[in-house]
């Protein structure tokens, strides 16, 4: 369905004549932005090619359905370079966009945090400072209260003492059960991205191409209670990078997946981070310690309760 509407300071001219050139000079954007950002010409206007098909298809202005194509062309270039697109000669592999930022400004910031559930101790003064383009892993044994600190950062239940300092954009993805069976996966984009702000049908795009990214090609009519634990953990895992934030909080997002779908979470992870994200990652394999620039451990429950003493 067409909008028929024109953009802030489009001209008025023949017919939808000025639609037409806007469309235009929003792909020529991007595909310049694409090439700029080491993509080599004909990846880049393959790129633009099928960004356009996607657009047309869905009967959508590309502004409306992708968003600024320069924004837009900093995630496609992304993507494309985490799944092998050759980069331009000039860049040698060694563009700007491919190297990991040095850590920026505070996300998150946790000072002396003690919490509770009912009258029972939780969490003993946890102080730990999270940054953008950093991944921090969240260990400890079983009951030490990793699920309830990512509670408590998302702002779900409230630090019996101590400071939660929180960028105002986050996304959470929790371990699984926090979907609504009823709803289709589309209905679940369109909700979360109108909370962030997003439109409806940039929701379901953006969704389903993190989704595909997570080796799951989308069902978006089917109800989130018809999918698999695996499958329902990508929708979450989705969710909570739908809008791009400054910090995402991931509570063991690897749950219910397989060998493949694992690394493609991991080269996601990457890729946010490199984008300059901050994520704080609740785990317990070992093998993500590895991956992540800095490790907090939580001390167990009788430790707690002796170090409290």
């Amino acid at each position: 369905m067409s909008r028929g509407t024109s953009s802030p300071g489009s001209t008025g001219g023949a017919g939808g004549s000025a639609t037409g050139l806007d469309a235009a000079a929003w792909y020529w954007s991007l595909a310049v932005e694409l090439r700029s950002r080491g993509l080599r010409p004909r990846e880049a206007e393959r790129a633009t090619a099928d960004t356009r098909a996607e657009a047309e298809a869905a009967d959508l202005d590309p502004t409306v359905m992708f968003g600024p194509a320069v924004l837009y062309a900093r995630e496609l270039a992304s993507a494309l370079q985490d799944v092998g697109a050759p980069l331009d000669s000039a860049h040698d592999g060694t563009s700007e966009s491919s190297a990991p930022p040095q850590p920026g400004p505070v996300v998150l910031r946790l000072s002396g945090v003690s919490a509770r559930r009912g009258r029972r101790p939780v969490l003993r003064d946890i102080s730990l400072t999270l940054r953008r383009g950093e991944i921090v892993a969240v260990v400890g044994a079983n009951g030490a209260g990793k699920s309830t600190l990512l509670h408590v950062c998302a702002g779900l239940l409230p630090a019996s003492s101590g400071a939660v300092e929180r960028t105002a954009r986050f996304g959470y993805a929790p371990q699984q059960g926090a979907l609504a069976p009823l709803l289709t996966v589309d209905e679940h984009l369109r909700l979360f991205g109108a909370v962030g702000g997003t439109g409806r049908a940039r929701s379901v795009s953006t969704g389903h191409r993190l989704l595909s990214r997570l080796g799951w090609s989308p069902e978006g009519a089917r109800p989130a209670g018809a999918l698999s634990g695996g499958t329902q953990q990508k929708l979450n895992v989705a969710l909570a990078q739908l809008d791009s934030p400054d910090l995402l909080l991931l509570d063991e997002p690897y749950q219910g997946f397989d060998a493949l779908a694992y690394e493609d979470l991991w080269t996601l992870i990457s890729s946010w981070r490199d984008s300059g994200a901050g994520v704080l990652l609740v785990t317990h394999l070992l093998r993500d310690v590895d991956l992540v620039d800095r490790v907090v451990e939580l001390p167990a429950p009788e430790q707690a309760s002796k170090e409290a003493a």
